[in-house]
C-alpha cells in the first residue's frame, strides 16, 4: 500500500514537474521572442521585414539604419545627457528619499501615522500637469536639467520601500543601544544605519537610475533646446523626422519609406541595450526590492 502511495506520489511530482517546465518554457519564448525579432529586423533588408520574411533569424543583413543613426552627433550628445541626467538624478534621488525613510521610520516620531497618511496620498491623487508645469516654470527650471530631476526627487512608492526595510530589516534595540553611548541622530543614521542598508541603498540606485533613463515625458514639458535633449527625446526625433522624409520625398520613396522601418527597430535597440546589459548583473537586487516591498509596515 504504501508502495502504491510513494509510486502515485512520484508520478504526480513528475506531470506538475512537466507542466510548470512547459509552462515556463512558454513563458521564456513569449518574452524573448520580440527581443530577437526586433534584433533580427534591425540587421535585415526592410523590404524582407514589411513582407513579414523575417520571423527569427535575419535575411540580407545590412548595416545602413546603423549607419544612419550612429552618424547622427545628436545621440551621442542624448547619451550624454543622459548619463549626465542619470546620475545626478540618482544622487539627489538617493539622499532625500533616504532622509525622508529613516525618520518616518522610528516609531518615536510625532505624528508619523499622519504624515504617512498624506505621503500615500500622493501616489493616487496629485495636482496634474498644468500646476505642475506652472509650479516648474515659476521656479524658473523650464530648459534646464533641473526640471527633469528635481520634481520627482521623491518616489512614493520608494519611499515606503526603504521606510520599510529600516522597520524590519534593523532592530530598534541598535538603535536605543547607539543613542546610549552618546550617538546623535545623525551620527546614527550615517555610521550605523547606512553601513546597515547596502542591500536597499542598492536597490533604491537601481530603480531610480533605470526610471531616470527610460523617462522622456518631462524632457518633452520642460526642455526645449535640443543641446538639452535626453537620449529618448533625441531617438523620438530622429524616428519621426526619418519617416517624415519618407513621406515628403518625391524621390526615392520606397526606399526611403523602407530605411525608416530599419531605423524603427535601431532606435529600440539602442535605447534598450544599456538597460539590457545591466539587469541580468543586478536581478537579484531587484528580487530584493520586490519582497521587500511585499513586508508589512
Amino acid at each position: 500500500m504504501q508502495q502504491l502511495t510513494r509510486k502515485k506520489r512520484k508520478s504526480d511530482e513528475v506531470i506538475f514537474d512537466t507542466v510548470v517546465n512547459a509552462l515556463a518554457l512558454l513563458i521564456v519564448v513569449v518574452v524573448l521572442y520580440p527581443l530577437i525579432f526586433i534584433v533580427s529586423a534591425s540587421f535585415s533588408d526592410p523590404a524582407l521585414v514589411l513582407n513579414g520574411e523575417v520571423v527569427l533569424l535575419p535575411k540580407q543583413i545590412t548595416l545602413e539604419a546603423y549607419r544612419n543613426v550612429m552618424h547622427n552627433e545628436q545621440i551621442w550628445n542624448g547619451y550624454g545627457n543622459t548619463i549626465l541626467y542619470t546620475a545626478v538624478g540618482t544622487a539627489i534621488n538617493l539622499v532625500m528619499t533616504t532622509l525622508a525613510a529613516y525618520p518616518l521610520s522610528r516609531p518615536d516620531l510625532p505624528g508619523r501615522g499622519i504624515i504617512m497618511f498624506f505621503v500615500t496620498l500622493t501616489m493616487f491623487f496629485s495636482g496634474g500637469l498644468i500646476p505642475s508645469y506652472l509650479l516648474v516654470k515659476n521656479l524658473g527650471m523650464v530648459d534646464t536639467m533641473w526640471a527633469l530631476v528635481i520634481p520627482g526627487a521623491i518616489a512614493t512608492y520608494n519611499l515606503i520601500v526603504m521606510r520599510t526595510y529600516f522597520q524590519s530589516s534593523i532592530p530598534w534595540e541598535i538603535q536605543e543601544a547607539a543613542h546610549i553611548d552618546g550617538c546623535s541622530n545623525w551620527k546614527l543614521l550615517t555610521h550605523v544605519i547606512l553601513p546597515l542598508s547596502k542591500p536597499i541603498l542598492a536597490v533604491m540606485v537601481l530603480f531610480y537610475a533605470v526610471g531616470h533613463w527610460n523617462s522622456f515625458f518631462n524632457a518633452l514639458i520642460y526642455i526645449r533646446s535640443k543641446d538639452l535633449y535626453p537620449l529618448q527625446l533625441v531617438l523620438r526625433e530622429v524616428l519621426m523626422v526619418s519617416q517624415a522624409d519618407a513621406v515628403d520625398s518625391s524621390v526615392g520613396l520606397e526606399s526611403k519609406i523602407l530605411l525608416a522601418e530599419s531605423i524603427k527597430y535601431v532606435v529600440i535597440i539602442i535605447s534598450s541595450l544599456p538597460v539590457l546589459l545591466m539587469y541580468p548583473f543586478v536581478q537579484k537586487h531587484f528580487v530584493k526590492g520586490v519582497m521587500i516591498g511585499s513586508l508589512k509596515g
